[in-house]
């Protein structure tokens, strides 16, 4: 999957601006603009976690990115597949099944603080159509990579960005456009479910 940025980490984390104190804020923000968030220990619990959430949507077809950057996420991703549900990971098969997929499930950069945004990269088209046609986002990220506002947020982007596109998530779509009574869903995912990794250097 490309990206605007291959290894955010190493070459747009900036030392004492990206750390897990931050972490308090994004939780208490996000769940304010309807996120629903789990913090795990590590990614045997977050696939657990995760099957446990798909449960309720019993979904049919389920798009996937991130398991091209990430060997344990892809692991994952293959024992999701089961009889009656398809699990599409290649870029093509993305783009064919992302109009009838229930679940996309996403990965995010680091995290806001002072909005609960996610900031996702999402350069790549199977990346955006993942994060925003399915009904329902699960997106993983790491805990540890939060920054306290949207100030700092811009300065880590402007480090490595050329051209792609860059997006702050706030919560699962939303709009007040008629008669101002606010409605979710309409234009993108109506849950947006994060998963939160502490410990992502084990494998699974």
């Amino acid at each position: 999957m490309k990206k605007v940025c291959a290894n955010w980490p190493a070459e747009a984390f900036i030392s004492g601006l990206v750390d897990a104190k931050h972490w308090q804020a994004f939780e208490e923000n996000a769940k304010l603009a309807a996120a629903e968030i789990y913090k795990v220990s590590d990614y045997k619990v977050a696939e657990k976690t995760l099957k446990d959430v798909l449960q309720e949507f019993s979904p049919k077809e389920i798009i996937a990115v991130g398991g091209e950057e990430n060997s344990v996420l892809a692991g994952i991703y293959s024992r999701l597949a089961t009889d009656t549900t398809k699990v599409y990971t290649e870029k093509f098969d993305i783009a064919e099944h992302a109009p009838s997929a229930d679940v996309g499930i996403s990965t995010a950069e680091f995290g806001i603080g002072e909005t609960g945004s996610l900031v996702v990269d999402n350069f790549s088209y199977e990346a955006r159509v993942t994060s925003m046609l399915p009904f329902v986002n699960v997106v993983f990220v790491n805990a540890n990579y939060m920054v306290e506002n949207v100030t700092t947020a811009c300065q880590i982007i402007g480090k490595v960005f050329d051209k792609g596109y860059c997006g702050f998530v706030t919560g699962p779509s939303r709009t007040a456009d008629i008669e101002r009574v606010l409605s979710l869903g309409v234009h993108g995912p109506n849950r947006l479910i994060i998963i939160a990794v502490e410990n992502e250097g084990g494998e699974n």
